[in-house]
């Protein structure tokens, strides 16, 4: 009964005009922001830092909140449209979100991604309403260990992710694992594999490999076809809505994903593309149809999405009632209430429960606000898809460009963006998927901060993963799913064979 008072009154107060217009304001710009390839929801929440300063604390915190997952949702247009993420948690979407568009269901695919993450946000609303105060409890819970081991049950749940050869997944794995070594050792300070090359020090951001990889690795072959007259956008106007199937194919994606992203979410330092990652690996190893993931599954598109936004709600979490920013954004988020004199933590549900439940309830009304923004103006994004080639093609290099340059206003990035397009380019010709790659880039640095910690705290003692209770029953948990997938990959070969006996 407390919680059903709690969000009422926050729905009087997001109610109020003025929050509803900062709340609509914001969740435009972030949608608009978020389309632009490279910018993100912490340049977004950047832009618009300073005006907050002129409102009062729940009009900022409500406007700030509806920038940051309306980035969210705006990310998933030019991955879905382009091959380009929008945002970094987006890049998990262009997996099977651009094959869809090349197979004229782009309207399909925005259409499940605009429901997915209404529903990834409705669920990370009610996880953050409900479980605020034990979610916090738990986060404090997780130290080194724990971390370390929910990253390595999601790295081999992404050795599936690879359609094509286990072996060739896993090698991509451990190739983006030993890419994101790259720069300057945080424990040690030492120089890893940076060449000399002064800008490798900071290693290689995630926006340069997704964009480079997805976005002009794929826009390679896309001119290739075209100059071959092999391949054009083929759109479908009578395919702008799911199917009944589509339909109950992402019921049970939106709910998986909306759950994990919740738990990652509330985690801090994890984030909305470690959320993203995971969940697209697991739904992929759970989902009867995995055979379809990589290919256009409108379920590789609906578990990211509602993934991605169910953390961006429970981001929230440790940001407000723990003091602790989860990421770059919410960093952001705690300057800007501590401008206004509100110092989060475990006193903020009690000394301004307006402040959040008000937040809390905003989220409803933001994600209702982005559905019927979205939803109607899918034709006109789908449209971008007829523009000819001779005009996108220099455009969308034009905003990989812009948007890459703008992460340190640095030429070396745009070079550095144009490789990885020529190795996503060669990817693609020896069929090395690049999905596992990026999951492997994006978990492995915090997986190897993570294992030092915990060997550092333990001196030494690797036991220690085992003997706490929470990082013990993920360790099994690998360990039951590493021996799964070796078994049905045996099982697999044998129906293989017995096949080539059979015709034989």
């Amino acid at each position: 009964m407390e919680i059903i008072a709690g969000f009422s009154h926050g729905l009087m107060v997001a109610l109020q005009p003025e929050n509803l217009l900062y709340c609509f304001i914001g969740v435009t710009l972030g949608t608009f922001i978020g389309v632009l390839p490279g910018i993100g929801s912490m340049a977004a929440i950047a832009m618009i830092l300073p005006l907050t300063f002129y409102l009062e604390p729940t009009s900022a915190l409500v406007m700030i909140a509806g920038v940051y997952y309306g980035a969210e949702y705006g990310g998933s247009i030019a991955s879905i449209l382009m091959n380009i993420p929008g945002t970094p948690s987006s890049s998990i979407t262009c997996i099977d979100g651009y094959p869809m568009a090349r197979q004229g269901r782009a309207g399909v695919a925005l259409f499940a991604s605009a429901i997915a993450s209404f529903g990834g946000g409705m669920i990370g609303m009610v996880v953050m309403a409900v479980l605020a105060p034990v979610l916090a409890q738990l986060a404090l819970n997780f130290g080194p260990t724990e971390y370390f081991a929910v990253i390595l049950l999601g790295l081999v749940a992404a050795s599936a992710v690879s359609n094509g050869s286990p072996v060739k997944g896993v090698a991509m794995v451990v190739a983006g694992l030993m890419l994101g070594t790259i720069g300057v050792d945080i424990t040690t300070g030492a120089e890893r594999f940076t060449m000399g090359i002064p800008e490798l020090r900071d290693g290689v951001s995630l926006v340069i490999v997704a964009m480079g990889l997805f976005g002009v690795g794929e826009l390679i072959v896309s001119i290739k076809a075209n100059a071959s007259g092999a391949h054009q956008n083929r759109i479908d106007y009578a395919q702008f809505y799911p199917t009944r199937a589509e339909w109950k194919a992402m019921v049970a994606p939106i709910l998986r994903g909306g759950g994990i992203g919740s738990f990652f979410g509330a985690l801090p330092g994890t984030g909305q593309t470690v959320a993203s990652a995971v969940a697209y690996a697991v739904e992929k190893k759970l989902s009867p149809a995995r055979a379809r993931f990589g290919q256009g599954a409108v379920e590789g598109v609906a578990v990211p999405e509602s993934a991605n936004n169910s953390a961006t709600q429970t981001a929230f979490i440790p940001t407000l009632t723990l003091g602790v920013p989860g990421s770059a954004s919410m960093a952001l988020v705690i300057g800007a209430l501590m401008i206004h004199g509100i110092v989060p933590g475990p006193r903020l549900l009690v000394d301004h429960s307006d402040l959040f439940w008000g937040l809390v309830a905003s989220f409803l009304i933001g994600n209702i606000l982005l559905l019927i923004l979205n939803i109607p103006l899918i034709g006109l994004w789908v449209r971008l898809l007829q523009i000819p080639y001779k005009y996108l093609y220099p455009t969308i290099i034009v905003l990989i460009c812009v948007g890459v340059y703008s992460i340190n206003n640095n030429v070396f990035d745009v070079w550095l963006t144009l490789a990885f397009g020529w190795a996503g380019y060669l990817m693609r010709l020896f069929r090395f998927e690049p999905a596992p790659l990026l999951i492997g880039f994006v978990l492995g640095p915090m997986m190897e901060e993570q294992l030092r910690r915990a060997m550092l705290l333990s001196r030494g003692d690797a036991g220690v993963f085992l003997t706490r209770p929470i990082s013990g029953v993920l360790i099994v948990l690998t360990v039951v799913l590493l021996v799964w997938s070796i078994l049905s990959a045996l099982r697999a070969k044998r129906r293989v064979r017995a096949a080539m006996r059979s015709a034989e």
